[in-house]
């Protein structure tokens, strides 16, 4: 196999680092953790009539600031609403049923988590580095003059900001927050 090109080495890099950093921050996350919900109303995985698990999704009439969400919510953001949705970008939209689907428990997101991001990586390594820097096309609709580097670039960045707030609500559930403590 050919050894990528530095844009693409460099992108791989930065996108196995965020996910390792993220994986470590979720080690020994317990299903409490994974659910607990710090304030009233909290976005969520919640189970479904068919004893799947599915994610809140936020009414579109929800006024500022954004509802806040568990640790299970946002890694459902990562996992499956950005990674595997991005997977229309490159003509491979995810069935519209899973689109909300997601692990009822710690160890099943974590999982799940760890899939996406390496599905999205393959993705982006296949580009190479010449790929990485065509535009998108129709299948990206509004988007269809981005490049693959800016839609790469903007996945790292999800990852990346979500999976430290991942790592902020550990620390506040292990440090015993409680909604309205002074």
């Amino acid at each position: 196999m050919t050894p990528p090109g530095p844009v693409t080495r460099d992108l791989l890099l930065t996108l196995d680092e965020v996910r390792s950093r993220t994986l470590a921050r979720l080690d020994g996350l317990t299903d409490a953790e994974y659910l607990w919900e710090p304030v009233t109303p909290c976005l969520t995985i919640r189970e479904d009539a068919d004893g799947g698990f599915r994610a809140d999704r936020p009414s579109p009439d929800d006024s500022r600031p954004a509802p806040f969400t568990t640790i299970a919510w946002r890694m459902w953001h990562i996992g499956a609403d950005c990674l595997r949705g991005y997977g229309r970008f490159f003509g491979d939209e995810p069935p519209a049923e899973t689109r909300y689907t997601w692990p009822g428990t710690a160890a099943g997101g974590i999982g799940a988590l760890d899939r996406e991001c390496a599905r999205f990586r393959a993705r982006i390594e296949a580009l190479g580095d010449e790929g990485l820097l065509r535009p998108m096309g129709p299948q990206a609709g509004p988007y269809a003059e981005y490049t693959y580097l800016l839609l790469a670039l903007h996945a790292v960045d999800e990852a990346a900001h979500h999976g430290a707030e991942l790592g902020v609500l550990r620390d506040l559930h292990l440090h015993g927050f409680a909604a309205g403590a002074g």
